[in-house]
């Protein structure tokens, strides 16, 4: 309960700060002339000590060392290092990063297969496709290997089962699937499984005039419903993701080079799949939706090493990029082999590791605990 207050405490702070700012750049922006407050001057680092924004952290973290350190460089007006906050954008990949990574698997993946197999008013109808890759979605579950090709028929499979949906019911759909509990942690549901410590890295960077991308292989509006209503203070439209096709509703297959939306028509899901957000696609999309290159990179996997490495190498200003290391296997759903994969990879690379078992006082906040293993709920 102390943290949670807290983390509350550090947003109204924050919400304080960002007041007191506007009333002294606007005067200044008069007195000046200048048509942006650009003067360095002008912009002091944030005044919220990172003991206050950071508390879930361990103090000695290395992780924790090196991201105060250089956002303390990158914010000082004084600094070699100084970057203005217009260029101040940092990208997190989802799963694994800022939410609970598997349990037994990805949050879209568990959602496909409530669909096809548990869904009353849908499960009848599922199409064999979507069927076989439930299957190997569950078969996954019980050996921890992905089938070849799984992540793009799992993206074809979600498009298939929830075409025709619009957004808000797609919305609400998610919302419904966020109440139930999350079968392998007593306490908590499975729309509450955010890492705290990386909530409060994100408020941190917000404090200090980043913007805060989220930059995911999970679908673009699953992630928009998971953020929805969450701590985790990102809008929507800074959410990139996998992709499928949206149309109208009185579209009726003609395409959309010739079709003009009419009053009354409805945004649906088509059905159709259209890219996998993961490895270079994520420099891609990046490149194509932020058109500013980011300075700060926070992922878990491979699938994040291509935008880390977009980051981090040949950067014009200073940069990080960090990698999560699921190696807390009490707390979470640890896998330490794969922890020391990723360890491996950020040595060879200059990346900065964080450990989940070392680095974090918490995971997932008091009342939170994961069951013993045989005793999670299906």
């Amino acid at each position: 309960m102390n943290r949670i207050l807290l983390s509350t405490d550090f947003r109204n702070i924050l919400a304080a700060m960002r007041a007191l700012a506007l009333l002294v750049a606007v005067p200044c922006l008069f007195l000046s002339g200048c048509a942006t407050p650009c003067d360095r001057t002008a912009m002091p680092p944030s005044a919220i000590p990172a003991e206050t924004a950071l508390s879930s952290w361990n103090e000695g973290a290395p992780a924790r060392a090196a991201l105060v350190a250089y956002v303390e460089a990158v914010t000082d007006p004084g600094s070699p290092d100084w970057i203005p906050p217009e260029k101040r954008i940092a990208v997190f990949d989802l799963d694994g990063t800022l939410f609970c990574e598997t349990d037994p698997n990805y949050f879209d993946y568990t959602l496909l297969v409530h669909r096809v197999t548990e869904d009353p008013d849908y499960r009848d109808r599922a199409s064999e496709a979507e069927r076989e890759t439930a299957r190997r979605i569950l078969a996954m579950n019980e050996t921890g290997v992905a089938a070849k090709g799984l992540e793009t028929d799992h993206g074809k499979a979600v498009a298939s089962a929830f075409a025709g949906f619009s957004l808000d019911a797609f919305d609400r759909y998610i919302q419904a699937f966020k109440k139930l509990p999350m079968p392998g942690y007593a306490g908590m549901k499975r729309g509450e499984g955010f890492y705290r410590p990386m909530l409060q890295v994100v408020d941190y960077l917000n404090a200090n005039g980043f913007k805060v991308w989220v930059v995911s292989g999970t679908d673009r509006f699953i992630v928009r419903g998971i953020v929805a209503g969450s701590p985790l203070a990102v809008p929507p439209e800074r959410i990139i993701g996998s992709d499928e096709a949206v149309i109208a509703t009185g579209q009726n297959g003609e395409d959309g080079l010739k079709y003009q939306l009419r009053e009354g028509d409805d945004l649906v899901l088509e059905g159709r799949f259209i890219v996998k957000n993961l490895k270079m696609n994520k420099v891609a999309a990046i490149v194509r939706e932020i058109g500013s290159r980011p300075i700060l990179s926070f992922g878990n996997s491979t699938g994040d090493s291509s935008m880390a490495a977009y980051v981090s190498k040949g950067n014009p200003a200073r940069s990080l990029a960090f990698m999560l290391c699921c190696d807390d296997t009490e707390r979470e759903n640890g896998n330490p082999a794969k922890a020391e994969k990723m360890r491996t990879l950020c040595q060879e690379n200059g990346w900065i590791p964080i450990s989940m078992k070392d680095d974090w006082k918490t995971i997932y906040g008091d009342g939170v605990s994961r069951k013993p293993k045989g005793a999670e709920t299906r």
